[in-house]
């Protein structure tokens, strides 16, 4: 349910001047209760496409290490290549998508999905690691044209004080297809005889209906929240000191405090965030799991997400996204800890370190892109969100590459070991970062705002 301020809102009566006024959209503030049709639509093709993601994603790991003989600096440089390059290209669409204006976004985000679908049937023809390599950083750079221009559409439909909400309903459905999509791995590779290439085909064939989702649903526009209302968020308060337009530059973005504060926080916490795939060999390795049982892991992690998302969302909405979000990565500190506890019960460990990586996405992912969606204007939605999430995802991309290093060298107990300290590290700065003057309302509790 949705969690606001219980305090009545303005009365639309004529205001002074023989204007109307508007009631106040700020977050914190109750917002309506139901969500545009353009979050739904949203949610639904991310819902279909992880269906398609996850399948490869949760056998992708053991294929690689089992079947292929990776070791682990080779796959971390892999995992490093498959989250990585996203980050390469996420300006890039948000970039473009800006420049079209409304309808760019929904365009830029089609050509994401479908390089990501026509890279299925590629992992059938290549069997090799430099090709596989290849069609995985092909994969990635759909991924990181679509995130942008998505997530500023549904930044857009929108209202600024539900933000949280709108996002966490999104990222649930997206995480329903996460859930699903390891399930239907797990059935293929006990089922097929050739069980990889069946994972693949049907990968392809569910991430078209994606695709034909998104061209036949999604509005070719998203309209803006506020529109027609004359409400505005935080960030349209602060046009005066916004970029000119979609060509401006990162540099005039990260200008702006609260951008800059975000990413840097984004980066310096994403450099000691462990891959899933990193998190999900560990826990086999230790329990020494079958290997079908593999593609199972992620449930544990998605089914957490799916049944988070929503209220931590909503609460991220009542008390702070600043919170909530360094809130997260303790959940995050919490599981690596478990890693490292002599522990004799396999089935409690592994439920334990799922469910706070489940709590972690839940408290993190939609939040930071609620945050970053108030901190920008409308002009420059998608390259703002891209900002905050290339640096983050870049980072990512050098954790586990040294992730990877490090468990090659000393062995995964002293690589997890190295990421706990540096997660404490990082959240400890994180939370003083954030709590600095200047926080920008998106970021802030209600209780702060009137302050």
């Amino acid at each position: 349910m949705y969690l606001a301020d219980r305090g009545s809102a303005p009365s639309a009566s004529a205001a002074p001047g023989g204007r109307r006024a508007v009631p106040d959209r700020r977050p914190g503030r109750r917002a309506g209760s139901a969500l545009p049709s353009a979050v739904l639509v949203l949610g639904t093709v991310s819902l279909i496409t992880d269906i398609s993601s996850e399948m490869v994603t949760a056998v992708l790991p053991l294929y690689l290490v089992a079947e292929l003989g990776l070791s682990p600096l080779g796959f971390g440089v892999l995992d490093g290549v498959y989250n990585g390059v996203s980050a390469l290209v996420r300006l890039v669409g948000g970039r473009l998508s800006d420049r079209g204006g409304g309808s760019g976004h929904k365009a830029v985000a089609v050509v994401g999905y479908g390089l990501s679908a026509l890279c299925k049937p590629l992992l059938l023809m290549v069997h090799s690691l430099p090709l596989i390599g290849a069609v995985l950083a092909v994969d990635r750079t759909g991924k990181g044209l679509r995130t942008a221009p998505r997530d500023a559409m549904i930044s857009l439909a929108a209202e600024p004080g539900a933000r949280g909400r709108a996002f966490g309903v999104h990222r649930a459905m997206d995480t329903a297809g996460a859930l699903c999509g390891p399930l239907v791995a797990f059935v293929l590779l006990r089922a097929a005889a050739d069980g990889y290439d069946a994972v693949f085909t049907v990968s392809f064939c569910v991430a078209v209906v994606g695709v034909a989702v998104l061209l036949l649903f999604v509005p070719r526009r998203a309209t803006t929240a506020t529109e027609g209302t004359g409400a505005a968020g935080p960030a349209e308060d602060a046009a005066e000191t916004a970029p000119a337009g979609p060509r401006a530059p990162v540099r005039a973005l990260l200008g702006r405090p609260e951008v800059r504060r975000l990413t840097g926080c984004a980066v310096l916490l994403g450099l000691t965030t462990l891959s899933d795939s990193f998190l999900y060999l560990t826990l086999q390795r230790r329990l020494d799991l079958p290997g079908t049982w593999f593609p199972l892991l992620p449930l544990g992690t998605a089914a957490v997400f799916l049944l988070l998302a929503v209220p931590l969302g909503a609460i991220a909405d009542r008390i702070g996204r600043r919170r909530l979000f360094v809130a997260g990565h303790l959940a995050l500190l919490c599981a690596y800890g478990l890693l490292l506890v002599p522990s004799t019960g396999g089935a409690a460990l592994v439920c334990a370190v799922l469910a706070l990586h489940g709590s972690f996405y839940a408290a993190t992912d939609g939040v930071l892109a609620a945050a970053t969606a108030d901190a920008v204007p409308e002009n420059v939605r998608g390259s703002g969100l891209a900002v905050v999430q290339t640096g983050q995802t870049a980072a990512r991309f050098v954790c586990s590459i040294a992730f990877g290093a490090v468990w090659t060298a000393w062995g995964d107990h002293t690589a997890v070991l190295a990421a706990t300290v540096g997660l404490a590290l990082a959240a400890a700065v994180s939370a003083r970062l954030l709590r600095r003057a200047g926080t920008p309302p998106s970021l802030a509790s209600p209780s702060e705002q009137a302050s």
